[in-house]
């Protein structure tokens, strides 16, 4: 199912990534993932904070989905109100990337920081790990059928693979059946294609979920 206002193609983290940096013997170890829902940045969060049980802070700040459908979440876990998730949030909302859960831990060195200076620190951190994760593109998919005639099979065979359709299933019985997965956006410019090269005898439909 497609959410109304739910971006089609949005960047998000391609993998696991982790950054630190030292304030005044304060070590801040950054970490991040990629979540797709808020139930695996949870998990996420969870997970850092069996890795790192000695830090005596977890900051996170999350941004699941994108644009008008994002969801946010963020905690200072102990530190003072305001000087951690949310500089950790303010980094994570203006990188323009989605699913994105960042987790922050402190370990503390004997110098206390300030209200400020954790502020400073925390932002710094965050950005410090943005800087090398590395990224990919997030693309809302739909599944779609599509029925043929034996001799239209390798016309549509090869114009899936030029739309970046991937076929899921094939079923052959008086006529073939396709199930194919594919961008959202890219729905439109496929069916143009099949028309166009069968002179719109083979049927693209989506599948309702």
């Amino acid at each position: 199912m497609i959410i109304p206002g739910m971006s089609l193609r949005y960047p998000i983290p391609a993998a696991r990534h982790r950054a630190e940096i030292v304030v005044r013997r304060s070590r801040f170890v950054a970490s991040a993932a990629p979540t797709a829902s808020v139930a695996e940045a949870r998990a996420f969060i969870d997970a850092i904070r069996a890795e790192l049980p000695d830090a005596g802070h977890h900051v996170y700040a999350f941004a699941i989905g994108h644009g008008s459908s994002v969801i946010h979440g963020m905690s200072d876990d102990g530190e003072p109100a305001g000087t951690a998730g949310r500089p950790t949030l303010a980094v994570v909302a203006g990188s323009g990337l989605g699913d994105l859960c960042l987790v922050t831990s402190r370990y503390f060195g004997g110098v206390k920081l300030g209200t400020g200076g954790l502020v400073k620190a925390y932002t710094e951190a965050a950005q410090a790990l943005l800087e090398g994760l590395p990224r990919g593109i997030h693309e809302t998919t739909e599944q779609v059928a599509i029925h043929l005639s034996y001799a239209q099979y390798d016309t549509v065979k090869r114009l899936c693979e030029a739309h970046a359709a991937e076929i899921e299933d094939e079923a052959f019985g008086a006529a073939v059946t396709l199930r194919a997965r594919l961008a959202v956006d890219r729905f439109a410019a496929l069916a143009a294609d099949l028309a166009e090269a069968s002179a719109g005898s083979v049927d693209l439909r989506r599948i309702e979920r």
